[in-house]
């Protein structure tokens, strides 16, 4: 009998330090991957309006003023859903303005909004750069 034997299996300071490093970088991943999967969500926004000032051009251009969301035959919501699509007050002749509002929570932009110029707008705490440019 070998009194000297190593017993196999793990030791609770080896355990606690491999769930120390999983919890650091659990927390490093989870709000990285939150903020790609709302920055993800945004570019359902940028098309809906994108294609939205698209289609008041093209009522304008047969019409004399703007048209509504009806007018134009385009859809109150985003392409994926994540957006509810609405103008902004009444279109006129020479002004309109389209946003889009999250059905979600997104703190950094908010809604996003442009205007016949290609104004383009946000509600949150970030910058306009950040929200329509990434």
């Amino acid at each position: 009998m070998n009194l000297f034997k190593r017993p196999c299996g793990f030791t609770l300071v080896e355990v606690m330090i491999v769930m120390a490093i999983i919890g650091i970088l659990t927390a490093i991943a989870v709000p990285s991957y939150t903020e790609y999967v709302i920055r993800s969500k945004r570019a359902d926004a940028k098309a809906a309006l994108l294609q939205m000032q698209l289609a008041e051009e093209k009522w304008r251009a047969n019409h004399t003023t703007y048209g509504t969301l009806v007018e134009t035959g385009a859809s109150n919501t985003s392409p994926d859903g994540y957006y509810t699509i609405a103008i902004s007050g009444n279109p006129t002749a020479t002004t309109y303005t389209v946003t889009a509002t999250p059905t979600f929570t997104d703190t950094k932009c908010g809604v996003l909004g442009i205007d016949q110029a290609g104004v383009k707008t946000k509600t949150g705490t970030d910058s306009v750069e950040n929200c329509w440019g990434k």
